[in-house]
């Protein structure tokens, strides 16, 4: 059995062909029209071709950064905002002759990563992508759990749990809220808070290898990031309980976050005891597009 992955991105589509092992068959990354009967035409020429060139048929997943609403069947949330208001999943499936399964990317990312990747076999994973925003995704037995709204795993846009008197409204989110997880331990975030601070950084990296040389500025950031980081994290263990979290996006790269975690959390899981593992993702920028094609995996 074939499975076509398709990562539908602001600025690229890519697809990916896996066989029955996970195994990969073919890989295509092409510019995204930004509206949305070009973008029906790219999804379906790019399917045609995959299975041209393998000389086969295959099932088709698709993760957006949005979700199919559950009321309505159309796209709501998507920052590619040509595709809200549509029904994706119903429109391409006429053109392909077969059903598509959608998904929101970093539900993708779960589930890619709880199949074949840094969590395989584990039962409820927490897939958490930290970079230029922050998201999250659930996947249970290797499968999405979207919930009954489409919203499952929306942790970033949650309040800072347990926040201090010197946080409170001290950041505004995209969502139209106040002080949401995203605004704190998204490497924006990061950056942000050491620049409040008296800083002058670009990027995570940048304040990282300051860290390296001992700048103390730089340290006391990576400490407040990283109480804010386990503060969150806690907040998922407390309600979830998952088998294992599993990191993606740019500050996932961080290697000093891993084994500074376990203590940390422990200061905010209820009872003082925590070993849930906490580990960087496997597939990195490809776990995404590997999770659409896994959407069919059961």
């Amino acid at each position: 059995m074939m499975r076509m992955g398709i990562d539908l991105g602001g600025t690229k589509i890519e697809l990916v062909a896996l066989g029955e092992e996970g195994e990969e068959l073919y890989r295509k990354r092409v510019p995204t029209p930004r509206e949305y009967e070009g973008t029906l035409q790219t999804l379906t020429a790019l399917v045609q071709e995959a299975e041209a060139e393998l000389g086969m048929s295959g099932t088709v997943g698709i993760g957006i950064p949005g979700v199919v609403s559950p009321f309505t069947g159309l796209v709501k949330n998507a920052n590619s905002t040509w595709i809200n208001g549509h029904p994706l999943d119903k429109d391409l499936g006429q053109r392909l002759n077969r059903e598509i399964r959608v998904a929101n990317d970093a539900n993708c990312f779960a589930v890619s990563e709880a199949v074949d990747g840094a969590a395989a076999g584990k039962g409820v994973v927490f897939g958490v992508i930290i970079g230029t925003g922050c998201g999250a995704g659930v996947a249970i037995n290797g499968r999405v759990h979207a919930g009954g709204n489409g919203i499952g795993g929306e942790w970033g846009h949650n309040p800072l749990p347990w926040m201090r008197a010197d946080e409170f409204n001290t950041t505004q989110c995209f969502c139209g809220n106040a002080d949401c997880i995203e605004t704190f331990v998204s490497g924006t975030g990061f950056v942000r808070d050491f620049n409040a601070h008296g800083g002058n950084a670009k990027t995570g990296n940048e304040i990282m290898a300051l860290v390296e040389q001992g700048d103390e500025l730089a340290i006391a950031a990576f400490e407040r990031y990283m109480d804010r980081l386990a503060r969150s994290l806690a907040h998922v263990i407390n309600v979830l309980d998952p088998d294992a979290i599993v990191l993606g996006g740019g500050m996932s790269n961080v290697e000093a976050i891993y084994p500074k975690l376990p203590a940390l959390l422990r200061k905010y899981v209820l009872g003082g005891e925590c070993d849930t593992p906490v580990v960087p993702n496997r597939f990195g920028c490809s776990s995404g597009v590997r999770g659409a094609a896994w959407l069919w995996s059961k």
